[in-house]
């Protein structure tokens, strides 16, 4: 237990009580050396606390004041003691965190899933999104967390961990290119691709280096989901392009392949976990991200 300094204890039962005789009584000390310590700390402060009335005692505005303090600073212990508690196993509440495509079909599942074994009092509310959205809603608070590819640096928004993230070409294992180590994007200008639209980052990427190098990809389907190209590529053999991070599912199962894309402009992205700046987390929350941050640490490269 935390137990507040002693002179507050004190003030705050006078206070309640209204009467240092009965504050003395629940505090189970002599009511005389209650007074005495009562009149030590006016000494201190410089300014009668209480009023004496024939009756009891009652708060001065000095006193307003200070008990005021006091029973803050008494709630705030008492708040850190039981986030404490929490931290030692015993949490609960809600987390909401928002995510990019790529990691909300297995990382992000798969972390929540191990996270519960031993907290199963926290429950997730997920949204997935593309990085502008996830963005607006960290800032709005609809969401506590939110784990994004490359969010434009801004003061509003706190990083909390950071890792690289390279463009990756996915393809079928039949799929002529499919034994190459590394590729570069204009080795995929004779096939058909399939690419994100507009709002994602990786499309952004794509479409900054084909303006400045003058090429031209041979687009079959554009899509608004990423596992929608995914499938697209199962089905027809067509290109499609991921952050590293979201190719490991398809690549484990060995239904594609991932190939990293080395042109300069597309090995530099990041996977970012991110809080609004100056926002007080909930316990449950800052539990949660201690334990993704481990998970994305130990995330290969």
């Amino acid at each position: 237990m935390l137990h507040p300094p002693r002179h507050f204890v004190y003030l705050d039962a006078v206070a309640r009580a209204g009467s240092i005789r009965k504050a003395a009584e629940k505090l189970h000390v002599a009511s005389t050396a209650l007074n005495r310590k009562i009149l030590e700390i006016e000494a201190d402060v410089g300014t009668p606390l209480f009023e004496r009335l024939p009756r009891g005692v009652r708060l001065t505005s000095a006193g307003e004041v200070l008990i005021a303090a006091v029973r803050r600073s008494m709630a705030d212990l008492r708040s850190a003691e039981s986030q404490i508690e929490q931290l030692r196993g015993l949490v609960r509440g809600t987390v909401r965190i928002g995510c990019a495509e790529s990691v909300a079909i297995d990382l992000i599942p798969d972390t929540i899933a191990q996270y519960q074994q031993t907290h199963p009092g926290v429950q997730f509310q997920l949204v997935a999104g593309v990085t502008g959205v996830l963005v607006a809603a960290l800032l709005a608070d609809d969401v506590e967390l939110i784990l994004a590819h490359d969010p434009v640096p801004s003061e509003t928004l706190r990083v909390i961990a950071a890792i690289p993230q390279p463009l990756c070409a996915m393809l079928r294992p039949d799929h002529p290119l499919a034994g190459r180590e590394t590729l570069r994007l204009a080795d995929c200008q004779t096939y058909p691709v399939a690419l994100g639209d507009r709002s994602f980052g990786s499309r952004r990427l794509l479409d900054a280096l084909m303006a400045r190098s003058h090429m031209t990809l041979q687009v079959a389907l554009e899509a608004s989901a990423v596992q929608t190209l995914k499938e697209f590529t199962l089905r027809t053999g067509a290109i499609s392009f991921q952050f590293q991070i979201g190719t490991q599912n398809e690549v484990q199962r060995g239904a594609l392949v991932a190939i990293p894309l080395t042109d300069r402009t597309l090995t530099n992205s990041q996977l970012v976990l991110m809080s609004r700046a100056g926002r007080t987390l909930p316990i449950a929350t800052l539990s949660f991200m201690e334990a993704l941050v481990n998970r994305l640490a130990a995330l290969p490269g």
